[in-house]
């Protein structure tokens, strides 16, 4: 059932969102692609993924921390590909500090974009799919929407945020064939975590080896990050028709981290 099926995957131009829009167009669906980069860059990955998978692949600039951008995210995606049947809330940024000297700019940037943009975009996905009685929502959220870590308030907050939002959106679709579920990645090698590095590292009073060693993979019993293609294949299976009574979970992918 994912075959021409069209999906929207925020923060799509790198890492997490990139891997999870490769899977999906390898699984048969269009894309809209979203995030910021070089406009020849994302160009490219635009056109590379639809002559790798066959399917359409188009790319939107929203800044998900604008409503208004959003809407015309996803209003442009319903006119160009037909319907939105698929949304993966991926879009985030972070921030490292302790909570007394945590900018308060951060704090509403990081709400914006990790929480309430997944809200405006579900908010406005989920009629049509209702109408369909078919849809998928899948939530990016993390380890830290289940256990906190030191100088990540907002992360956190917004990571639990996430759940709650997840489980909601769970129960009034479920009579409507739509599924809304969270996973719930440990660390992953990706931009957004290389740049957290030097930043935890100051705030540690530690080297950067020691933060990959004794911050990042420390609760990861495997001592392995978790990969994008690890990730790709759980939100494919999620929107397959074996998943149709998995919804309102959080599915963690973190190494064994919240196992402890």
């Amino acid at each position: 059932m994912t075959q021409g099926k069209n999906a929207i995957v925020t923060g799509s131009t790198s890492g997490i969102g990139l891997g999870i829009a490769e899977a999906l167009a390898g699984a048969g669906m269009n894309v809209m692609l979203n995030g910021f980069g070089d406009a020849d860059e994302i160009e490219a990955t635009r056109t590379g993924l639809e002559a790798r998978h066959g399917v359409k692949v188009a790319y939107h600039g929203a800044d998900m921390s604008k409503p208004e951008a959003i809407e015309d995210l996803v209003s442009s995606t319903a006119a160009g590909f037909g319907s939105v049947d698929v949304v993966v809330n991926n879009a985030g940024i972070q921030n490292v500090a302790p909570i007394e000297a945590f900018p308060t700019e951060k704090w509403d940037a990081i709400l914006a974009i990790n929480l309430s943009s997944a809200f405006h975009t579900t908010r406005l996905a989920l009629p049509g799919m209702k109408e369909r009685t078919w849809g998928r929502i899948v939530n990016i959220a993390s380890a830290h929407g289940l256990v906190a870590s030191p100088f990540k308030s907002a992360y956190v907050a917004a990571k639990h945020g996430m759940l709650g939002l997840t489980k909601t959106v769970a129960l009034e679709a479920a009579e409507f064939g739509v599924t809304c579920n969270a996973i719930c990645p440990g660390y992953v090698l990706t931009p957004l975590v290389e740049t957290q590095i030097p930043d935890t590292a100051k705030a540690r009073g530690i080297s950067e080896e020691a933060v990959v060693r004794d911050v990042l993979l420390a609760a990861q019993a495997t001592k392995q990050f978790v990969t994008v293609e690890q990730l790709g294949a759980l939100a494919v299976f999620l929107c397959s028709d074996q998943a149709a009574q998995i919804t309102g979970t959080a599915l963690p992918v973190d190494g064994g981290w919240t196992a402890h």
